[in-house]
């Protein structure tokens, strides 16, 4: 299979990442549509990995910070796809990305059961549990390292 991950600026290539972030977030998930999709959606870098007939099947977004943070939101790939490593890309590219522009810390609230995930990519847990759109969160992070 031919997977491509982009960094995509137009509007179709946001509407492929929204399309995804529904169907994890809003159809599986109960994430009301006005939480998930959101004022931030205009500003923020999106990524999106497609496979090989041009379908989205994983997104993600990078907000940038004051202090040369960033912040990562909304990863998720479409259930069939899980389980083939399409989280480590969109995570590796979005830490390039920050790697390109400068950052020196990445921020991200993942959903409590995926605190493992990122923390197998180096992310260490910086906050207590916290409920955002009525699933429980953890606040975490990681300092970038240049050669």
């Amino acid at each position: 299979m031919q997977i491509t991950m982009k960094i995509v600026t137009d509007d179709h290539g946001r509407q492929d990442a929204f399309s995804v972030r529904k169907k994890v977030f809003v159809e599986e998930q109960g994430v009301p549509l006005h939480l998930e999709l959101d004022e931030y959606d205009t500003d923020a870098t999106h990524f999106v990995v497609y496979d090989n007939e041009d379908h989205p099947i994983g997104a993600g977004r990078m907000r940038g910070l004051v202090n040369a943070h960033g912040k990562i939101e909304r990863i998720c790939v479409l259930p069939e796809h899980r389980g083939k490593h399409f989280g480590n890309m969109i995570m590796n590219t979005l830490e390039e990305h920050a790697r390109v522009n400068s950052m020196k810390k990445l921020l991200l609230n993942a959903q409590t059961y995926a605190v493992p995930f990122y923390e197998k990519l180096g992310y260490v847990v910086t906050s207590p549990e916290f409920m955002d759109a009525d699933i429980p969160h953890r606040a975490m992070e990681k300092v970038l390292i240049y050669d």
